[in-house]
């Protein structure tokens, strides 16, 4: 049976995309970060199609819990580490290395300790973005209890996270990258560069870098797509038309009828809406591919439909396909016409979206 909205995944094109990054950082080990169920690809999925990935990065216990259970054996970094003794043991047990960013952290260490193993962690240090992270203040004092804790591997890797590298006319991530290179000076391992430091700010490459967005084929820059970088999308959504109908000049279309077909419109209705991800605020004029060729959004979104204007394509009937971002229509245009951010769209795929994996 033909799933009314499915998603094709092109896991070619994460090889791609990673061999891109390291030719944008040919010196730095990459950490893919594969959080948020791969940004709404999969987890395993994308760990299992990314053999050649250094390390992966996930933002809880649970989904390092899930790489380790599903056979992935690369390094994994727990970005929001560990808060009580039951998770500091979980990350030991599965070699799972973890994120100190608090002193808090640091007090359980001590407390209680990993058994039977030293733990691999990294250090991070808030260079401005303000969220986690340790105050450069203390950052001296708090590296020099962790590096003489014997229950840790030495020496520990550095982190920081780059608030606006996206914006590449702002300072901000010059003066965070200061801050960052005045603390972080011994000769260990360090990581600042997601995807916006690692392809816009080279300064920030260091040791390792750490990308997201652009492993699935999508810019972290505004008003620019990913192939412009030489990236290929790996999610390409995708349903079906389920019906036609022909209005009347004056007919309002959707809940509200806030769309008021301004001319006899060649209505087409398809199977898919914000029960499937699909954003409920895109905009009448977001567009879709039907049969790879443009058509505007008319209407509200609903939860199981959308519906779009086909009267300039007379050749559409009911089966054909329809487009609602990936290859052909870049996501990045899709979210700015529902006034959100790629990251938003991706993630929030739901489960009745089928999966259908191509190489």
């Amino acid at each position: 049976m033909t799933p009314a909205a499915f998603a094709e995944l092109d896991l070619g094109a994460l090889e791609h995309n990673l061999s891109r990054l390291r030719e944008a950082a040919p010196r730095a080990k990459v950490m893919a970060v594969i959080k948020a169920n791969a940004y709404g690809h999969g987890m395993v999925r994308v760990a299992s199609a990314l053999p050649t990935a250094d390390a992966f990065a996930v933002a809880r216990l649970d989904e390092g819990v899930a790489l380790r259970e599903a056979g992935i054996r690369q390094r994994i970094v727990v970005l929001q580490g560990f808060i009580c003794p039951e998770e500091l043991e979980l990350h030991a047990r599965f070699d799972l290395e973890p994120v100190i960013h608090s002193v808090h952290q640091i007090d359980l260490l001590e407390q209680h300790p990993p058994r039977d193993t030293r733990l691999g962690a990294w250090v991070k240090l808030d260079t401005g973005m303000h969220r986690l992270g340790l105050d450069p203040a203390e950052f001296r004092d708090c590296y020099q209890r962790l590096s003489g804790n014997v229950h840790l591997k030495d020496p520990l890797p550095i982190m920081t996270h780059l608030a606006n590298a996206d914006v590449v006319t702002d300072t901000t991530t010059e003066r965070q990258l200061a801050v960052f290179n005045g603390v972080a000076s011994d000769p260990v391992e360090r990581v600042a560069a997601n995807s916006a430091g690692l392809l816009a700010w080279p300064a920030s490459h260091a040791e390792w870098v750490r990308p997201g967005l652009a492993l699935y084929g999508v810019s972290p820059f505004p008003f620019r797509s990913g192939a412009k970088d030489g990236f290929r999308p790996v999610m390409t959504l995708k349903t079906r038309l389920i019906a036609i109908k022909n209005l009347r000049r004056g007919d309002p279309v959707g809940y509200g009828g806030d769309w008021i077909c301004p001319h006899p419109t060649r209505m087409g209705i398809a199977s898919i809406g914000y029960g499937d991800g699909y954003p409920r605020s895109a905009a009448s004029g977001t567009p879709v591919l039907v049969n790879e060729q443009s058509a505007p959004l008319i209407g509200r979104v609903s939860m199981d439909m959308i519906t779009v204007d086909l009267t300039e394509h007379p050749q559409a009937h009911v089966g054909d396909t329809v487009t609602l971002w990936g290859q052909g229509l870049p996501v990045e245009e899709v979210a700015r016409h529902a006034n959100t951010i790629p990251y938003v769209l991706l993630c929030n795929v739901t489960q009745r979206v089928r999966m259908i994996e191509q190489r």
